[in-house]
C-alpha cells in the first residue's frame, strides 16, 4: 500500500473524521447509556487505528482504547489519541460537547494534531492555527466539569469576579477556550495525557496558555499515563487565573 504524502496534520484530520463518521450515526441506533459508550469507544478506535495503519504504518499509537506499548517511550513519533472524548455526552442525544482527538507527539513536543466536534460538525487544526475572537465584555467564563467542578476553579471565579461554566469532554472545553465560548478552562482531580494532548496542541497554536495547574510544563508521551490537572487561558487572563488557582488549593 503506498503510503500518503500528505502533512500529519491532514493525515489526523483523516483520522477524526473516520471516527466521527462511525461514532454519528450510532447515537441513533436505539442503543443507550453504557451500552452506546462502549459501541462509541470502540467504533472510534477501530476507525482511527485503521487510518494510522494505513498512512503512518511504522508510527506508534498511544491510546486510551488500546493497550499501552511500552515501545512509545522510545519511539520518535506517537499518536495520541482518544477516539471518543466525553462518552457521558454522546451518550446522551441532546448534547453536542463531546470530541474526538487526534495528536502526533515527536521529538519531545506535540506537532500537530486534529480535534473533531462531530455534534457541531467541525474539525479544528494546529494548522492553519485558529484565531480566537475578542473577549466580550462581561464576567470572566471559567469552563469546569459538568459532574466535579474543582475548588481551583471555583477559586478563580472569586478572584476574578467571574461565572463557571459547566461543560462536557475535556476536549471540548478546551476547544471552547479557543472557539470564545469561554475565557479559560480549569480542571483538577484526574485526566490522562490522551485526554488533553489533541486539543492542548490546537490552544497552543492559537496562542493560548496551557500548563499545569502550578504553572509547570505539560509533558506528553511520559511512561506515566496520567496527567491530572490542566489550565488553558487567553495569555490576558492567564497569570491571573494561575494564581488564584494556586491560592485555592
Amino acid at each position: 500500500m503506498e503510503l500518503s504524502r500528505d502533512g500529519d496534520v491532514a493525515v489526523a484530520v483523516r483520522a477524526a473524521r473516520a471516527a466521527s463518521a462511525a461514532l454519528l450515526p450510532l447515537r441513533s441506533t436505539g442503543r443507550t447509556g453504557r451500552e452506546l459508550g462502549d459501541a462509541g469507544d470502540a467504533a472510534g478506535q477501530r476507525a482511527i487505528a485503521g487510518v494510522l495503519a494505513a498512512e503512518r504504518p511504522e508510527d506508534v499509537v498511544f491510546s486510551e482504547e488500546a493497550a499501552d506499548d511500552s515501545g512509545r517511550l522510545t519511539a520518535g513519533r506517537v499518536w495520541i489519541v482518544d477516539p471518543l472524548d466525553g462518552t457521558r455526552e454522546y451518550s446522551d442525544p441532546a448534547r453536542g460537547d463531546w470530541a474526538v482527538h487526534v495528536a502526533l507527539w515527536s521529538a519531545g513536543d506535540l506537532v500537530a494534531a486534529a480535534v473533531a466536534l462531530p455534534a457541531l460538525g467541525e474539525v479544528h487544526v494546529t494548522d492553519p492555527a485558529p484565531a480566537p475572537p475578542a473577549r466580550p465584555d462581561g464576567p470572566v467564563r471559567i469552563a469546569v466539569s459538568r459532574t466535579r467542578p474543582p475548588a481551583e476553579a471555583q477559586a478563580v471565579a472569586d478572584a476574578l469576579d467571574g461565572e463557571l461554566v459547566p461543560l462536557g469532554s475535556a476536549g471540548y472545553k478546551t476547544l471552547a477556550v479557543v472557539r470564545g465560548e469561554v475565557d479559560a478552562y480549569v480542571h483538577s482531580g484526574g485526566m490522562y495525557q490522551w485526554d488533553s494532548a489533541a486539543p492542548v496542541a490546537i490552544a497552543r497554536a492559537a496562542g493560548l496558555v496551557t500548563c499545569r495547574l502550578d504553572g509547570s510544563p505539560l509533558v506528553y508521551n511520559a511512561a506515566d499515563p496520567s496527567l491530572p490537572d490542566l489550565v488553558v487561558a487567553r495569555p490576558e487572563l492567564a497569570d491571573r487565573v494561575l494564581a488564584a488557582a494556586r491560592a485555592g488549593r
